[in-house]
């Protein structure tokens, strides 16, 4: 893929919604495109991780393994990233992914979007607000729900 479609697909993620023209470039610069055929799997959970992967083109499916047979949790298309928490710390895979169909993945790895946040602190402030938003809002649906699981 050439370097602007990489920053056409990066630029329609919401992560990266507010990076400016220049910090997109240098995000596509340092990424790589893989192609995954049906069936192979991206990653694998509990695997450690140190990318995200932006879907451009086909659709991933994120699975656990739970009592010996696989549970799909959620079906991905173009657009939607995997594994942003790994952009930012070290942490493991939550899920399993594997193509579903022929996908085409934007990899970013860690140490290159971490070389951004430092050169663009402003950025890293933005994102670090939106974080902490997004959690916010996650908690607060987490408690409303709570009670109908409570015996």
């Amino acid at each position: 893929m050439a370097l602007d479609d990489d920053i056409r697909i990066l630029s329609g993620v919401g992560l990266f919604a507010d990076l400016t023209a220049e910090q997109l470039r240098l995000l596509a610069f340092g990424a790589e495109t893989m192609r995954f055929s049906v069936g192979r799997e991206i990653y694998a959970e509990d695997a450690p991780a140190d990318c995200a992967y932006v879907v451009a083109s086909g659709q991933v499916v994120l699975y656990r393994e739970i009592n010996g047979g696989q549970t799909v949790l959620a079906r991905l298309g173009p657009g939607a990233i995997l594994g942003e928490l790994a952009l930012i710390t070290e942490t493991k895979r939550l899920t399993s992914a594997a193509a579903e169909a022929d996908v085409e993945v934007v990899r970013l790895n860690r140490t290159l979007f971490r070389r951004i946040l430092e050169e663009y602190p402003e950025l890293a402030a933005h994102l670090h607000s939106r974080i902490t938003a997004e959690l916010q809002d996650l908690l607060e649906r987490i408690e409303r729900v709570g009670p109908r699981f409570s015996s």
